[in-house]
């Protein structure tokens, strides 16, 4: 991950690597956020995430999937959506991260070699971006490593660049910790506190705790940048929502941080409605794709109990579950999996079968799911309210999707999705008015 120059006003190092003491200038400002600009117009904001493609502790960690959703879709989406950005970029050296960047919509700058060492600094990144573009006035950098990030907390953000004359803004968190100082041998063999008095521990509700940076975005306008800060001039901080406050250094984190995004994330600009209808491809999402034909001829498939058991469960919550295929499966080797779902083989056209079920049941696209894996499939993805592919599925179902299992077709994907949508009717629940 790049590293992000902190605590600004006691040093903060320069793109030449070398750090410049004392505290950032008061900085004069004109309408554009730049100096010696005299033209009247609104000043560009620019949101700038930095993946590059060698992370140490995680490879690729910007784009490995979290919740079914690329890393960095999570803050590509949020920044997107928050229409308050002329501009959003990925700083890369990666192709890999450069095709996931703009398939969610971002534009993307091929950054050099010399910013893209280990031991390169944000500052660095930001600064040869900032060469690149002489349009920008102010830039966002929004750690990638952030994916509970909301677009209200970016507006909010801009609003305070824009209307209240910031020169930079940057998050935090309150925490609610007490701090200690640390036992060195030879130099302190005691510890002393930091931020209380142990004879007078306050109750947690009796403090206002502290603010600790989250990593979570940095803005900067563009002069300050290019005097070597991130953090200078008329400076403010913007407290986050603790629930909303994730980053993902190491692998130990990712699991905790599925669960906190599949809670707090932001899934995009459309309102979930509830899923009523979900209709599953048979071949390669269902069963792995294989097909085994016994001595006299007849079809042998396999699939896995855990999604005979996700399809008992959806059906028990009031989900209707329906089997599709392009191909002329045998219906009676289907039928004899006995998962009682009405099912459609030899389909040359998938949209307009699903659509005739949509009509049938009196559903709109938003309370339909659907999983599929092959181009077939691409249209009815893009289609319905909730969509995903196995972790197996063809590059172009994989674009068409909101969420990619980790589960194989045929290996628990099925399942996995079914518990993707419980989850997300959760959510549609507990946002309802009571």
């Amino acid at each position: 991950m790049d590293s992000v120059e902190k605590g600004a006003a006691t040093s903060v190092s320069n793109p030449r690597g070398r750090p410049s003491r004392g505290r950032p200038p008061k900085l004069q400002r004109n309408s554009r956020g730049g100096q010696g600009r005299g033209v009247e117009k609104p000043p560009h904001l620019a949101a700038l995430v930095l993946a590059r493609g060698g992370s140490k502790g995680i490879p690729l960690k910007n784009i490995k999937h979290l919740a079914g959703v690329p890393l960095i879709g999570w803050v590509l989406r949020a920044a997107l959506d928050s229409g308050v950005f002329q501009s959003v970029w990925v700083s890369t050296d990666h192709d890999e991260i450069e095709n996931v960047a703009k398939q969610f919509g971002a534009q993307v700058h091929r950054r050099s070699s010399e910013v893209s060492k280990d031991s390169s600094t944000s500052l660095d990144a930001i600064m040869e971006f900032l060469s690149y573009h002489n349009e920008v006035d102010i830039v966002g950098n929004i750690q990638a490593t952030s994916p509970c990030l909301h677009p209200a907390d970016l507006q909010k953000v801009a609003e305070m660049i824009r209307e209240e004359g910031y020169d930079s803004v940057f998050s935090v968190v309150r925490r609610h910790q007490f701090r200690w100082s640390e036992i060195q041998k030879g130099v302190r063999e005691v510890t002393e506190p930091l931020n209380l008095n142990p004879a007078k521990r306050p109750r947690r509700q009796d403090w206002d705790g502290e603010l600790y940076e989250n990593g979570s975005f940095y803005f900067a306008k563009r002069h300050l940048i290019e005097m070597g800060y991130l953090q200078g001039g008329k400076m403010a901080y913007y407290e986050m929502r603790a629930e909303y406050s994730v980053d993902i250094d190491v692998d130990i984190d990712w699991p905790i941080a599925e669960q906190r995004v599949l809670r707090y994330g932001y899934f995009g600009k459309e309102k979930f409605k509830e899923i009523k209808l979900l209709v599953c491809s048979i071949d390669g999402c269902l069963t792995n794709g294989h097909i085994y034909v016994s001595g006299d001829q007849k079809e042998i498939i396999s699939y896995d109990v855990k999604d005979a058991i996700g399809i008992s469960l959806l059906k028990k919550s009031g989900i209707e579950v329906r089997l599709i295929s392009e191909r002329a499966c045998s219906k009676q080797t289907l039928s004899s999996l006995k998962l009682d779902c009405k099912m459609e083989v030899n389909v040359p056209d998938k949209l307009a079968v699903v659509d005739e079920w949509r009509k049938e049941m009196g559903l709109c696209w938003k309370e339909v799911a659907y999983l599929g894996n092959e181009v077939s499939d691409e249209e009815c993805l893009k289609k319905v309210g909730l969509s995903a592919v196995p972790a197996d599925a063809c590059s172009t179902a994989q674009k068409a999707v909101g969420y990619i299992c980790k589960c194989n077709g045929g290996r628990g994907a099925l399942r996995e999705f079914a518990e993707h949508i419980f989850l997300l009717m959760e959510k549609v629940v507990n946002s309802c008015p009571k």
